[in-house]
């Protein structure tokens, strides 16, 4: 193995090694990291590595350094990095369409997880709540996501979703009905009635 192959393994190992520590330990926003020395000894790679795998978690906005203090997880839902990509990779119109079509496509995608794996139980509590609460688009996407208990399309489209929100599209005026057809929809496990509702409802075209 090439030094530069060997070093990267390295590096990867660490992050994955500092993210199953923040799982274990169950770190929330604002608590401490143990020290660059620390982490060298626990992981036993050399303070360099860790620096650089630290430093890669900071750039994406997942931890701090806050000087002559420490190394803290940040509250991450604020989402600065949304903020840089809006103002300046965003604004080139291919990256914005496919932020659109990304975050449409992980949708259908759930809702086709939805109906694989929810009990028809599921299904039906889900269109009572459309029917009785009160929400809004993100909301109740949200809840479709959450359904597939699928927790990378759960990251991924909470991402999208806020990416999606920086570009302060034209709403589009959704009726409350729209979303209670979807839920009907997804009862009757019928995949193309389901697809249809949902461009229904994101005004596409169904062809």
């Amino acid at each position: 193995m090439s030094q530069s192959r060997k070093d990267t393994k390295i590096y990867v190992e660490i992050v994955n090694e500092l993210r199953l520590m923040i799982e274990r330990k169950n770190l929330k926003p604002g608590d401490k990291l143990p020290s660059e020395r620390e982490l060298s000894e626990r992981l036993n790679v050399g303070r360099s590595s860790v620096r650089e795998a630290l430093r890669a978690l900071e750039l994406l906005g997942l931890i701090e350094t806050r000087r002559g203090e420490g190394t803290y997880i940040r509250d991450y839902g604020g989402h600065k990095l949304v903020q840089l990509l809006s103002t300046f990779i965003l604004q080139d119109e291919n990256a914005k369409r496919d932020i659109i079509e990304t975050k449409y496509l992980i949708e259908l995608d759930c809702l086709w997880l939805n109906l694989q794996k929810c009990s028809d139980g599921q299904l039906q509590d889900f269109k009572s709540w459309a029917e009785e609460a009160k929400y809004t688009d993100d909301e109740f996407f949200l809840k479709v996501v959450r359904l597939t208990e699928n927790h990378l399309f759960l990251r991924m489209w909470i991402i999208l979703k806020d990416y999606y929100n920086s570009l302060h599209l034209d709403q589009m005026v959704t009726s409350k009905e729209d979303y209670v057809q979807l839920a009907d929809m997804l009862i009757t496990r019928d995949e193309s009635k389901v697809r249809n509702a949902y461009k229904l409802l994101r005004k596409l075209s169904k062809n």
